[in-house]
């Protein structure tokens, strides 16, 4: 067996087609399916199960799939400990998160740790989706609720209120709100109702049920700028809110809900440098910041 062919055994397994594969490892879907066929030939067996949706794993192809993450790691582990990044931290670390998250409390912070290892490259993924660490979508996950399968590490970062948010320029032109009871007579900004991936996302229910949301969006991105353009009331982070000057809170001690973030990472990546490195510096600077995820006390 040629051991070179693994790491497209590996691409292709967690792609599930040639073409993606091929893209992943910057080379052609035709070179790609030849070494397949190749480590197919060595192994004497079927890894794969063609059909026109693409390359599943047969019995055999999800046996080799272990053993293949495991060389894998290991690899890496090699590389940290003995090569260059023995004395000089190089790589990439992929961390996939919500959308708030990264971009208005890790991004704003990333210069640090780029500063601190500039041979490291970092990979943000951002969305509040189900990224599954055993495939290498990503090395660090940012969730609001801790796994409860797998091989994995988890760590509670932090606990984080949410409330209901305005723009000063929304609050100048209709008034303040005095009450639970008027916020109703206000349009509001939220999600998209049936494409809400997690049930932590559904926030528009605890604060009322007499309105439906005037304008919706699937990303938080969209609803911060809906709600900075004045186009409604919106339930947002705390940190969000507090980083944006034009933002104030509405009923903020009535209306605040709270939810976690939690940090995950494989089990079998716990010793690589790049992991430890990273996670260690996001749980510091969540740790360092805690209070940024409050909500003030203040009324609009």
């Amino acid at each position: 067996m040629d051991w070179s062919h693994l790491p497209t055994f590996l691409a292709v397994a967690r792609c599930g087609r040639l073409t993606r594969a091929a893209m992943t490892l910057r080379s052609d879907h035709t070179t790609i399916s030849r070494r397949i066929t190749s480590l197919e030939s060595a192994l004497q067996t079927r890894l794969f199960d063609r059909s026109p949706s693409g390359y599943s794993l047969t019995e055999q192809g999800a046996r080799l799939l272990t053993i293949a993450e495991k060389m894998e790691t290991m690899a890496s582990f090699a590389a940290d400990t003995v090569g260059g990044g023995a004395t000089e931290l190089e790589g990439i670390v992929r961390i996939a998160g919500p959308e708030g998250f990264e971009s208005y409390f890790l991004v704003p912070r990333l210069s640090k740790l780029s500063d601190a290892y500039p041979g490291l490259t970092v990979q943000l993924l951002a969305g509040a989706h189900n990224y599954s660490l055993s495939k290498r979508d990503a090395d660090i996950v940012i969730t609001l609720r801790p796994p409860t399968e797998g091989r994995l590490i988890t760590r509670k970062l932090v606990d984080y209120d949410l409330g209901l948010f305005a723009s000063k320029a929304y609050i100048a032109e209709h008034g303040p709100i005095a009450d639970r009871l008027a916020v109703g007579n206000h349009r509001f900004i939220g999600y998209i109702g049936d494409l809400i991936q997690m049930p932590e996302l559904d926030y528009l229910q605890h604060v009322t049920t007499s309105v439906a949301p005037r304008l919706e969006s699937s990303n938080l991105l969209v609803q911060v700028k809906a709600v900075l353009a004045g186009a409604g009331l919106c339930v947002l982070p705390a940190f969000i809110g507090r980083c944006e000057p034009e933002l104030v809170p509405v009923l903020a001690e009535e209306i605040r809900l709270t939810r976690s973030y939690w940090m995950v990472y494989h089990a079998d990546h716990k010793d690589l440098a790049r992991i430890k490195v990273a996670s260690r510096f996001i749980a510091d600077a969540v740790r360092k910041e805690r209070e940024l995820f409050r909500l003030p006390k203040v009324h609009a």
